[in-house]
């Protein structure tokens, strides 16, 4: 028994106390919230309850990896990745007009999620293999391994996840070193491009962004979701209606309001004020991460703690800034907060890496 208890010990001693407590006051509250959703449905409050035990039970396997092992597993994963990604590609399964799905006959998945771990893994891993001999040459091999998985994901198509593996992309070869001339050259290329994107767009992204512009213009279809939770929002006031107390949320106007839209729940029953504070823990956060990569002692490290925590700001801005009606609507969950056990599983593996990051430093030195 004191063995075990010592196995234990060992393995908790790679958590960052600052990273698990944010983490777990957040998924505590996101219990309450998915259960006011819900109608406090005891079916959906136990899947979200048994998705929390495997996501944090996968936060601290991961916390426990050293970051050289992690390192090693870059290359496969990304190119396990980009293969399933062109299985799904010639073999996918089709839901609502989007190929995205891969079924293997016991379990079906989505590929892309595999990458918003492993894009950053391989891209992290490459640069610290090439840190002492850095040209613009790498940075241009390392924007095509970003490409290739992005347009993959794009032709499914899945506009919201493919933003977010290139922003993810985006991020790693800033903090990378990528010299500042290239970044504004590329953000004033993406902008001049976006009205010859516009006709790539489906029919339904094109909705998407002019029902952004006016909701009014579709108030029963497209514009239908943004029009709910904006309401919700603004009827919760400074405090907010109180938990369960709702009238959007009880009375079934707000969409996906378990997943995507559970922030216009939380706003309408804890007014401005909880949304205010829930926004302060997220960026907290995302400071704790940025301190961790600070501080890390080699490249790698750097690269991937501070990779991850501006993912989980990323996901957090366009959540909130979709749900208050100032992005379009792509479907991209709040950290911590939404159902759905693919998401926070791959969010919280995230953040055991950067733990894992934090708390082998010494390791990592030697």
């Amino acid at each position: 028994m004191p063995r075990i208890s010592h196995w234990i010990a060992r393995r908790l001693s790679h958590l960052d106390p600052v990273l698990l407590l944010l983490v777990l006051v957040l998924l505590g509250i996101s219990v309450a919230v998915v259960a006011s959703a819900s109608g406090q449905s005891a079916a959906r409050i136990s899947g979200h309850l048994m998705n929390i035990g495997l996501a944090l039970g996968a936060m601290v396997v991961m916390a426990n990896v050293p970051p050289h092992l992690l390192s090693r597993v870059g290359m496969p994963l990304y190119v396990t990745g980009v293969i399933l990604l062109v299985a799904v590609a010639l073999f996918g399964e089709v839901r609502n007009g989007s190929r995205r799905w891969l079924d293997l006959g016991v379990v079906a998945f989505q590929p892309s999620e595999l990458l918003k771990l492993a894009l950053p893994l391989m891209l992290a891993w490459y640069f610290q293999h090439n840190e002492a001999v850095l040209r613009v040459k790498h940075y241009l091999a390392a924007a095509g391994l970003l490409a290739l998985p992005f347009l993959l994901i794009l032709r499914q198509p899945d506009l919201g996840t493919a933003m977010m593996i290139g922003v993810s992309g985006v991020y790693l070869l800033f903090f990378a070193g990528l010299p500042w001339k290239f970044i504004l050259g590329g953000g004033v290329l993406a902008g001049a491009s976006l009205p010859l994107a516009w006709g790539f767009l489906h029919d339904y992204q094109q909705r998407r962004v002019l029902t952004l512009l006016d909701p009014s213009t579709d108030p029963l279809g497209a514009g239908y979701h943004i029009i709910q939770s904006t309401i919700a929002i603004g009827s919760g006031g400074l405090f907010g209606k109180g938990w369960a107390q709702g009238t959007q949320n009880q009375l079934d106007f707000i969409p996906e309001r378990t997943t995507d839209f559970v922030f216009a729940v939380f706003g309408e029953e804890f007014g401005y004020v909880g949304m205010v504070l829930l926004v302060a823990l997220h960026l907290a956060l995302v400071a704790r991460g940025l301190t961790i990569a600070a501080r890390a002692p080699t490249l790698f490290g750097r690269l991937m703690a501070a990779t991850l925590s501006l993912n989980l700001f990323t996901y957090v801005f366009v959540n909130i800034g979709m749900v208050s009606g100032i992005l379009p609507v792509v479907g991209v969950p709040l950290p911590l907060m939404s159902y759905g056990g693919t998401a926070l599983v791959t969010l919280l593996l995230g953040v055991g890496i950067v733990m894992s990051v934090a708390t082998h430093r010494q390791l990592n030195k030697t």
